[in-house]
């Protein structure tokens, strides 16, 4: 999703690397149109917290994982990536830098990937299993942009096209991936949040991700790889704007890309210029026709509306849950209460200890068993 940039908050923790093996049962993985973790193979709920690995206090993450945790939901997408031009002098983490005139530096830090290892140790004790990607789309924290700003490029089909970005791009996927090759509370790895290419021919990122998918399968074998894309370019629907592939994607088309373990998307009516029903039922009935001819599953990966969230979101969960093909669902955000105070609320943010979060997470949980 699109949102607007929060947080500050200094500690940290280390993860050792370790070299590739073949894949063990403790690693999730692809069964038929679902996911089998830890050995059961079923639908799964979970949620996103693009923050959590930006969090500086280890007990505000183990707060927050413990919430998740006892809900009963297993899948949590985070953002992998954090991008500045300029490096912060206040103790702000961040990840990469691309300052001009310098080379870019990965920062392995306290105030670096030291955030993410500490976070992804916390997951695996919970058993709780992560979506981590590794570009952003949108200009929060840094994205596309920032490698742009350092290499050259105005707009986002150029970072397609620069050699040098895709260069860096992919020493930072390794940097990232080398960390938690054994991990398992990785559940994904994530090419980028919602990769577009406005007005290209759909190759470009067809191109890009089966390239990339396979270098990241190249390090890490273990684990599952998926695109992020918000799954416009579906078959079917009314022609409306999501169905076009007018942003550079062709949903079908992309889920033929062997190093792709799953099909993504997202819905948000509003910010489309769409009814939340009936077209949001028909967009997640598509993807999991998609998904099923495709033979593979799908994950109904963000999904928000601003108000009336238990009857509209309630209903797409319902849909998704009886779909061949749609094998997970993931609400946009998770909201809780912190020591520094409440989360950020975006309008779309499901916060523990609300009604909201009784009727999409409790009862949803619930309803899946």
């Amino acid at each position: 999703m699109k949102y607007s940039s929060i947080l500050g908050l200094t500690a940290a923790a280390t993860l050792v690397a370790a070299s590739p093996m073949k894949r063990q049962s403790s690693f999730a993985h692809v069964d038929g149109l679902k996911f089998n973790i830890d050995g059961v193979t079923k639908y799964y709920a979970g949620t996103n917290s693009y923050w959590l690995g930006f969090t500086t206090g280890d007990a505000d993450i183990d707060t927050a994982l413990d919430r998740i945790q006892e809900s009963g939901l297993k899948l949590l997408r985070i953002w992998g990536f954090n991008d500045v031009n300029t490096v912060p002098t206040d103790g702000t983490v961040w990840y990469q830098s691309f300052v001009a005139g310098q080379d870019p530096v990965i920062n392995t830090g306290a105030d670096g990937l030291q955030r993410l290892d500490y976070v992804v140790k916390a997951a695996e004790s919970r058993g709780i299993k992560l979506i981590i990607n590794f570009v952003n789309n949108w200009t929060d924290y840094g994205g596309m942009a920032a490698y742009m700003k350092r290499f050259g490029g105005s707009a986002n089909p150029d970072w397609y096209a620069n050699a040098d970005i895709q260069a860096q791009y992919k020493k930072y996927i390794k940097a990232v991936v080398s960390r938690y090759t054994n991990s398992t509370a990785i559940f994904s790895w994530e090419l980028a949040n919602e990769p577009r290419c406005n007005g290209c021919n759909t190759s470009v990122i067809y191109d890009w991700a089966k390239e990339t998918s396979a270098y990241i399968k190249s390090l890490d074998s273990n684990h599952m790889v998926t695109l992020g894309d918000e799954g416009f370019g579906v078959a079917g629907g009314d022609g409306s704007y999501p169905y076009q592939t007018g942003e550079g994607v062709d949903y079908g088309k992309n889920l033929e890309i062997e190093t792709l373990d799953y099909g993504t998307f997202h819905l948000y009516p509003t910010s489309w210029s769409q009814s939340n029903e009936p077209f949001g039922s028909d967009w997640v009935k598509a993807h999991g026709a998609a998904c099923a001819a495709a033979g593979k599953p799908c994950v109904f990966e963000e999904y928000g509306v601003q108000s009336d969230k238990c009857n509209i979101e309630g209903q797409w969960q319902k849909t998704a849950l009886n779909t061949t093909g749609i094998a997970a669902d993931q609400f946009w955000d998770f909201g809780t209460t912190l020591s520094w105070g409440q989360t950020n609320n975006d309008g779309n943010t499901i916060f523990t200890g609300t009604d909201d979060w009784e009727c999409l997470v409790t009862d949803h949980v619930a309803q899946i068993g």
